[in-house]
């Protein structure tokens, strides 16, 4: 008997993503729109969205939040574009379907579908940093993700400016604040370049100074981050995922590692925007790495 589908729901900054996954990882439909930012009109969305999707072959629903979760708990502990904190999401998609719900932080699920069906195959302790508006991350030691008490795996908040710029999380100098894309915006704006100056072009400018300088210091925090996680947790494999992970990954050769101690690869994930729903609908299969 051929195993069930999953569901695979991913609440971005400003998308909502939802997918039918078979077993193998591979998107079967999915659908993809701008999500509202008022948490009720988002949880509507969510649970027309989840009976259009559902069928009785289903085997459950898998959700991927921004910020803070409780995994455990199901519960949203924080959010970002859109604050689900308190619509009690899982509850009420559980009593609209009648199906297995998991919900956890969003960087989970996509480093659940790298291992599963993406650059971190065949790894069992990998550390995922996802680059984009801000910085996220996620854990996998002994090939189950670490949570701690609740929410391991905020990476993006790692302190590599002491007295730096002010973070959301309330504290100075998180590597978000230097190395996420809202950073490498302030710096392109500092040195005087276009505003809609592309990642791209700067990595592609080669003997431009002005390029080089702004993916120096954009790079050189990430880098003393990932030196930190490395000489902590020693994983087989760095990954750099989100929308500028590709890139990241390319500038840190602005930014090379320095101390012959802490080495791991450092290599870009390669599923891309579908890890979030890929990795949340596998949260549900049977015999997951959760």
């Amino acid at each position: 008997m051929p195993a069930p589908d999953a569901i695979g729901i991913d609440v971005g900054g400003t998308n909502l993503r939802i997918a039918r996954v078979a077993a193998s990882g591979t998107i079967l439909d999915s659908v993809s729109e701008r999500i509202s930012r008022d948490p009720r009109a988002a949880l509507a969305r969510i649970l027309a969205l989840a009976r259009q999707f559902d069928s009785d072959d289903v085997a459950g629903f898998g959700v991927g939040i921004p910020g803070r979760v409780d995994a455990a708990a199901r519960r949203v502990l924080s959010g970002g574009f859109v604050n689900l904190a308190d619509v009690s999401l899982a509850e009420r998609l559980e009593a609209a379907t009648g199906k297995r719900v998991v919900l956890d932080c969003d960087c989970n699920m996509a480093l659940l579908a790298e291992a599963h069906a993406g650059a971190a195959q065949g790894f069992r302790h990998v550390v995922m940093l996802t680059i984009g508006t801000g910085i996220g991350g996620a854990i996998m030691l002994d090939g189950a993700i670490v949570r701690g008490r609740a929410t391991a795996g905020q990476l993006g908040h790692i302190t590599v400016a002491v007295g730096g710029h002010p973070c959301a999380c309330g504290r100075l100098g998180c590597v978000e604040t230097t190395s996420s894309g809202t950073a490498l915006g302030r710096l392109i704006e500092q040195a005087g370049l276009p505003a809609d100056t592309r990642v791209e072009a700067l990595l592609d400018a080669e003997g431009d100074g002005v390029a080089a300088s702004v993916l120096k210091a954009w790079s050189e925090p990430l880098r003393a981050a990932i030196d930190s996680l490395v000489a902590t947790i020693d994983p087989e494999l760095v990954l750099l995922g989100g929308g500028l992970g590709h890139a990241a990954c390319r500038a840190l050769v602005f930014a090379p590692a320095v101390s012959p101690w802490y080495q791991s690869p450092v290599a870009p994930a390669t599923l891309g925007d579908d890890a979030g729903v890929v990795g949340a609908a596998l949260s549900v299969m049977p015999g997951a790495r959760r």
